[in-house]
């Protein structure tokens, strides 16, 4: 993040600040991550950041996090932009803020790079890159066959298989051997029965899809709810409980042979899918965002995806630059009236 002209070169980042400066600052950084923001809202940052120096080393505070956070490969966490599209007052906009106040001003020892996801998925035994999928065979003839911009950890002993999958998505499938086999997540573990499944991780839960054999899920606080998963079974849990099992389709993995395959998915949720393999972020207008689509869209292509996806439904695409270092360049579709659906 490259500081404003007003910046102050001397600004100390590290001298405790008042905690409403501080999260008043964070605010600002959630409110500058809408793309849409008019240009008053800018001007009133401005104003605020010259009001008083404590407002400009909280700022220049989160300035020296987010160029940290960069050095390791990641910028800012990436649900700034959907934050910023939350009410003012909702929970989850709050959550995100909380968060944000504690990375970026918690100080001291509250800053340890070997804490932060980030620095854990870049220093990982294993990991992709956006777009990239990575088939490995571990040293038992277990296959694991990592997604787009994922990232693990394997430990392989005299009395266990572990696996632990820092950020993304796997395929396992495990090789006979007397020895258990867990993939473990920051939100519990997946225990293999002998089987095929899949595990991703996102901030607010783990997914876990099997389809062969079975697997046995354990929130990480609430072990007493563990559940047994079978073949064409799929469930979603986190550190506190698993939800409802639901079925599971082998659509859902068609992504290790390099496809997409959807069924009646709106657009705005495929382009949520897409948007893992591009260095883009995706979205569209609200007017297309319900429109169903079937078909297969190829991840190895996702350029060509796109324009499938456009071609079928008579969209046309707007890209905008990023105007902040944390930020990606976006790709929105909205619709063309001037074309009739293929």
């Amino acid at each position: 993040m490259n500081a404003m002209p007003n910046a102050m070169p001397n600004a100390d980042p590290i001298t405790p600040l008042p905690a409403g400066v501080a999260r008043r600052a964070v605010e600002w950084l959630v409110e500058l991550s809408d793309r849409e923001l008019p240009a008053e809202r800018w001007a009133a940052w401005r104003s605020w950041r010259d009001a008083h120096p404590d407002h400009e080393r909280a700022w220049q505070r989160i300035e020296t996090v987010n160029g940290r956070l960069r050095e390791l490969g990641r910028p800012m966490p990436a649900d700034l932009a959907r934050t910023a599209l939350l009410a003012p007052d909702s929970p989850a906009r709050r959550r995100v803020i909380g968060s944000l106040v504690l990375l970026v001003f918690g100080g001291g020892a509250a800053w340890r790079l070997e804490q932060v996801p980030a620095w854990q998925a870049r220093h990982a035994d294993h990991r992709t890159a956006i777009g990239e999928t990575r088939r490995i065979e571990l040293a038992d003839g277990t296959v694991l066959v990592l997604n787009t911009d994922s990232a693990a950890d394997v430990s392989l002993s005299a009395d266990q298989r572990r696996v632990r999958l820092i950020a993304g998505e796997l395929l396992v499938t495990t090789a006979r051997d007397r020895r258990p086999f867990r993939v473990d997540t920051r939100h519990g573990a997946a225990h293999a029965l002998g089987t095929r499944y899949s595990v991703r991780v996102d901030d607010g839960g783990t997914d876990v899809a099997v389809f062969d054999g079975a697997v046995r899920v354990e929130p990480r606080r609430a072990t007493a709810s563990a559940r047994l998963l079978g073949a064409g079974q799929r469930a979603r849990f986190d550190d506190d409980g698993a939800e409802p099992t639901s079925p599971a389709s082998t659509d859902a993995i068609a992504w290790a042979d390099g496809i997409l395959v959807v069924r009646g998915m709106r657009v705005d949720a495929l382009l949520s899918e897409l948007g893992r393999y591009l260095p883009l972020a995706l979205s569209c207008d609200p007017s297309v965002a319900g429109l169903r689509v079937s078909g297969s869209f190829p991840i190895a292509d996702p350029d060509k995806a796109l324009q499938t996806l456009t071609t079928m439904l008579s969209l046309r695409s707007q890209r905008q630059t990023a105007r902040w270092p944390w930020q990606r360049d976006t790709l929105r579709l909205v619709a063309d009236p001037a074309r009739k659906p293929t």
